[in-house]
C-alpha cells in the first residue's frame, strides 16, 4: 500500500474516501460555493493539495452524474496531475464550462480521480506490416 500526503484547504472540506467501497476511484469535491451562468469557465478549487509518489500520478475526470446534476463539463476531459506538482500550494482544480445557469455547493462531488503508474519509457519501431489481423476498418466502427 502507498502512503501519500494529503493537505486540505480547511477543516470545512470532506476528507477523501473510497466510492462506497465499490470502486478504486475516489471522489473530489467542490471546496467552494460556485455559481456559473451558461458559457461561464471556472477553475473549481476542489480543496486539497497531494505529495504523489514517484513514478504515480492522477487522472481526475467528471463523474458520470456531474453533468446532469451541474450541467458542467471538464474543460480538460481528462485532468493529469503528476508528481512534480507537489507542493502545499498545488492545490488541485476542476477547469469546468457551464451549459446552463448552476449551482455546485461546498463539498458537492463533481469529479473523481485514481493514482496510477507512469507510462513505461516506449520506443516506436516502424513497419511496413503488423503481423496481427486486420479488424476491417475503423476499430468496431466498421467503416472502411
Amino acid at each position: 500500500m502507498k502512503n501519500i500526503k494529503i493537505r486540505y484547504l480547511n477543516d470545512e472540506i470532506m476528507r477523501l474516501n473510497y466510492i462506497d467501497g465499490k470502486s478504486d476511484w475516489i471522489d473530489l469535491r467542490s471546496a467552494e460555493r460556485v455559481e456559473l451562468k451558461a458559457g461561464e469557465f471556472k477553475l473549481v478549487h476542489l480543496g486539497v493539495a497531494m505529495q504523489l509518489p514517484d513514478g504515480y500520478e492522477a487522472h481526475i475526470v467528471p463523474r458520470s452524474s456531474t453533468y446532469k446534476n451541474f450541467g458542467i463539463i471538464q474543460t480538460n476531459h481528462c485532468g493529469i496531475v503528476d508528481n512534480s506538482y507537489c507542493g502545499s500550494e498545488d492545490w488541485w482544480y476542476m477547469p469546468s464550462y457551464a451549459l446552463r445557469d448552476t449551482v455546485i455547493e461546498k463539498n458537492d462531488r463533481i469529479c473523481q480521480f485514481r493514482i496510477v503508474e507512469n507510462q513505461p519509457k516506449i520506443q516506436f519501431i516502424e513497419a511496413e506490416e503488423l503481423s496481427n489481423k486486420n479488424r476491417g476498418g475503423l476499430g468496431s466502427t466498421g467503416i472502411k
